[in-house]
């Protein structure tokens, strides 16, 4: 059973920068795509970033062009999100996911193992 721990969250103000991290345990961690996702009050999980097993290829979401990086080291089994200019639209819940599909798979449906999340506020 794999299992996703996420960790970094915590309150910001807006414009500012922080970085989730999220570490697996049990199970192969480097043959699979990681994601993240997030999921605001009343509103459906969506997709923010995702990384291919070699880390070599990337994808994001819109709200997360050019402001926010995923990376990961396969060696320690951890994939990792710095998100800069933070604003308030990106407070939620992020989720780090692992998918056994390839990067053009963006839905929840095509992840199989999640962590618990970890809270993101961003403050005026």
């Amino acid at each position: 059973q794999v299992q996703l721990i996420e960790s970094g969250g915590g309150l910001v103000q807006a414009g500012g920068s922080l970085r989730l991290s999220c570490a697996a345990s049990r199970g192969t961690f480097s043959m699979y795509t990681m994601g993240w996702f997030r999921q605001a009050p009343g509103k459906e999980r969506e997709f923010v970033a995702a990384i291919s097993w070699s880390g070599g290829s990337t994808n994001y979401a819109d709200s997360a062009k050019g402001r926010f990086t995923i990376s990961r080291d396969n060696t320690k089994k951890t994939v990792s999100l710095q998100m800069n200019t933070l604003t308030l639209e990106d407070t939620a819940v992020y989720y780090c996911a692992r998918s056994p599909y390839g990067l053009g798979y963006s839905t929840p449906n095509h992840y199989d193992y999640w962590g618990q999340g970890t809270q993101v506020t961003v403050s005026s």
